[in-house]
């Protein structure tokens, strides 16, 4: 993939009273139209790692609407790799939805397992067991969420002038942010707005930079420039109201821009907040990442206006 895509743009964001939010927008969403934003971060290295090993293909684990999985499948194929997933509700089929049906005609071989089995997928026996069974299939955890996943996160941020007072992203499993928090300057505060009910992703970011760093101190370090947003998930994990939506529409007639209600709508909200509340300053450097996953907005398609 060519990461030259992913351009920084500067903007400015009419408000309801006062000045104009102006920040800038490091366009991951357009590395790929499928492999988008931080998928192809989180695959790049896996990919790398399959390959140095001589794997035939890459086996991971996905919900029925995953961008992770579409994104593997494609990824994979342009690799000249196979791909398997082993995807949440055994009730399913590959014609149940686009997302799957895209899957299936990238190549992807799709094993439908119980939501009780699903729970499975990070168990240490589990993921042995597997490993046997399939020993020509590098195995990648759901999402990407991973030591290889975190390295190529990493770059998002080299790839800007990294001098943000703060910089925002969407957060589901923590992985992106692990990586941003280890590229960011020592000045950078940097907020993730989980997409999921709940306050246990700094549990999945700390573990991350744990197993990346092997250092206690280094991870507290990195802990203290993160700020979580556990509170701008709209009710829980794709879950959207109408203030959402024309929120997302207002942006996209403003700026042009593309978001989808399940990451990075919310994320631009809960940043857009922060800004009328003062917790971004006037003269504040403020990054957004666009993380893509822009094909989940698919669901949208009749309350979006650019779908």
């Amino acid at each position: 993939m060519n990461t030259s895509k992913s351009i920084l743009e500067k903007v400015r964001l009419s408000i309801v009273e006062g000045e104009p939010f102006s920040f800038d927008i490091k366009r991951d969403d357009l590395i790929d139209p499928i492999i988008s934003g931080n998928k192809w971060r989180k695959l790049q290295y896996n990919l790398l790692k399959a390959e140095a090993l001589s794997k035939f293909g890459i086996l991971t684990f996905g919900g029925p609407f995953s961008n992770h999985l579409i994104a593997t499948a494609k990824a994979c194929s342009v690799a000249g790799l196979k791909s398997m997933a082993w995807v949440r509700g055994d009730e399913l089929r590959s014609e149940s939805n686009d997302t799957l049906k895209a899957c299936a005609e990238y190549g992807m071989e799709l094993v439908f397992i119980s939501r009780s089995e699903y729970r499975k997928k990070d168990d240490v026996f589990f993921l042995k067991e597997l490993a046997s069974k399939f020993p020509d299939y590098y195995i990648v955890p759901e999402g990407g969420k991973s030591y290889y996943g975190v390295v190529g996160c990493q770059h998002i941020l080299q790839e800007t002038t990294n001098d943000y007072d703060h910089v925002y992203l969407a957060g589901g499993t923590g992985t992106t942010a692990a990586g941003v928090l280890l590229s960011a300057s020592e000045k950078t505060k940097v907020h993730v707005v989980s997409a999921l009910k709940g306050a246990f992703l700094q549990n999945d970011i700390q573990q991350l930079l744990r197993q990346v760093l092997n250092d206690e101190n280094g991870v507290a370090y990195y802990l203290k420039h993160l700020v979580m947003i556990n509170d701008g998930h709209f009710g829980g994990y794709a879950r959207v109201n109408q203030e959402l939506l024309d929120f997302i529409n207002q942006v996209y007639a403003d700026l042009g821009l593309k978001l989808d209600p399940i990451y990075t709508g919310k994320a631009v909200f809960a940043m857009v907040k922060d800004y009328n509340e003062g917790l971004i300053g006037p003269e504040d450097k403020v990054l957004f990442i666009h993380t893509g996953g822009l094909q989940g907005a698919t669901t949208w398609k009749d309350e979006l206006s650019f779908l």
